[in-house]
């Protein structure tokens, strides 16, 4: 279960206030791996930053009762002078999991050879991705949140990546953002829509999916 009370979060842009979300009071049921939809800045990312967080919301708060993931894809809970391997070391101690288990299941599922042991700045994006994804899926948690990093890389690594996840979602359930609608389906079976500050839970994932078009299709939204 997450629970929003009150969540609001906004950005100062050129003088002026601008909210993201807008005094969010919603529960999310446990057991559910949901899509998060919402147009080009609607706030998903900041949505998953508030729930796992890594961003403080300006009021109200986010409850959980079970365990959250850092973003997978966005770099934030990781030290860019660090190299992966010591990442891994620091955030296998910081959630209790064993060290070298961690070290060996990341290093393996990267596939980034010699980058394991050198300094996250000199990495490439997409092997930033795939360090986050590696370690995120090899600590065990409740929910996921997963932004697009199931597309990184070429088609046998996005497979790879795929059949990871879908592995831990036996066991347990996310939050994904990805633009690919098929992909969605593959993965959620009930979704969350972002517009305007505010989220709506669907649990018919189409239905959620044919309401997001429309949303696009309106010329307003087009931005």
């Amino acid at each position: 279960m997450i629970q929003f009370d009150h969540l609001t979060k906004g950005f100062w842009v050129r003088g002026e206030y601008s909210p993201v979300i807008r005094n969010l009071n919603l529960t999310l049921p446990t057991g559910k791996s949901l899509a998060l939809l919402g147009g080009n800045g609607a706030g998903k990312s900041t949505l998953l930053e508030l729930i796992a967080g890594t961003m403080q919301p300006d009021r109200g708060d986010v409850w959980s009762d079970g365990s959250i993931s850092w973003p997978v894809g966005f770099g934030g809970s990781f030290h860019r002078d660090l190299t992966g391997a010591q990442n891994t070391r620091f955030l296998a101690r910081v959630y209790g999991v064993d060290t070298d288990e961690l070290m060996d299941f990341v290093q393996d599922f990267a596939e980034i050879g010699r980058h394991f042991h050198m300094p996250l700045r000199t990495y490439s994006s997409g092997m930033r991705s795939r360090l986050t994804f590696g370690i995120s899926m090899g600590i065990p948690f409740d929910t996921y949140l997963v932004d697009e990093v199931t597309a990184v890389g070429d088609q046998r690594f996005r497979s790879k990546s795929q059949a990871l996840f879908r592995d831990r979602m036996k066991r347990s359930s996310a939050i994904l953002v990805n633009h690919n609608l098929e992909e969605l389906r593959s993965f959620c079976d009930a979704a969350i829509v972002l517009e305007n500050g505010s989220l709506a839970y669907f649990t018919d994932l189409d239905e959620a999916i044919e309401h997001h078009k429309r949303n696009m299709a309106a010329p307003l939204n087009n931005a």
